[in-house]
């Protein structure tokens, strides 16, 4: 048993040591479009298997126009309880006021301040975890400055809401009115018992029929 534990724990270091035991993310878009002279946030978001300390990072830009990257922000991260230590600080990047943290991962983000179209182009995070032999990775994503932000056409979405409540709606009078029918055929079915009921129950004294006062009657003495 004991050897089964001490391999089961082996195996976990190993896949710790993997290749992918660091691991940077910018999110699912792989562009973000901004409006020019607004604020941005540029995602980043690293996870490492055994944890982390000092860990280093760095965002670098490389102009959509030109093919120098530029530094943007550099710092280290003591531990996932402490907010980053900037070294290199841009005057036109800050940190997220609530930075929050999910288990293992661990938030990297900046804001761009007052992008203009000049600031088109990719954003790269690096990040260096000297706890994992210096493990390094980075991910990136494009920022598009336009001039305003395309507005979703929601017509089509309202039609087709619309049909599908109308739909919904006819279904429901339906049912409704089919239960009223069904109601009163069944108080017309009982009123209908009833009055062959109480015809049922009648004296039948002129017509002879069985049941009648004449036949009642006791037969003469011989």
């Amino acid at each position: 048993m004991a050897g089964g534990w001490l391999g089961a724990a082996l195996l976990g270091l190993g896949l710790c040591w993997a290749p992918l035991a660091l691991e940077v993310s910018v999110g699912k878009a792989a562009t973000i479009f901004t409006q020019n002279g607004s604020d941005v946030l540029l995602p980043c978001h690293f996870t490492a298997c055994i944890g982390f300390e000092n860990a280093q990072f760095s965002w670098w830009f490389q102009s959509a126009q030109w093919f120098e990257s530029d530094q943007l922000y550099t710092g280290t991260v003591r531990n996932r309880n402490s907010r980053p230590v900037c070294k290199l600080c841009n005057p036109r990047v800050q940190l997220p006021e609530d930075i929050l943290h999910k288990d293992r991962e661990y938030n990297l983000s900046i804001i761009l301040l007052s992008v203009d179209f000049s600031d088109s182009g990719k954003y790269t995070c690096f990040v260096k975890n000297p706890k994992e032999k210096g493990a390094e990775h980075n991910a990136t994503i494009t920022l598009a400055v336009v001039v305003e932000l395309e507005k979703v056409d929601k017509t089509l979405t309202k039609i087709i809401a619309a049909v599908v409540g109308g739909v919904i709606g006819l279904l429901v009078l339906i049912l409704v009115a089919k239960k009223l029918i069904l109601f009163a055929l069944k108080k017309r079915k009982e009123k209908t018992n009833e009055c062959l009921v109480s015809s049922s129950g009648n004296d039948n004294t002129e017509n002879g029929l069985a049941g009648s006062k004449a036949d009642q009657k006791s037969a003469p003495k011989a």
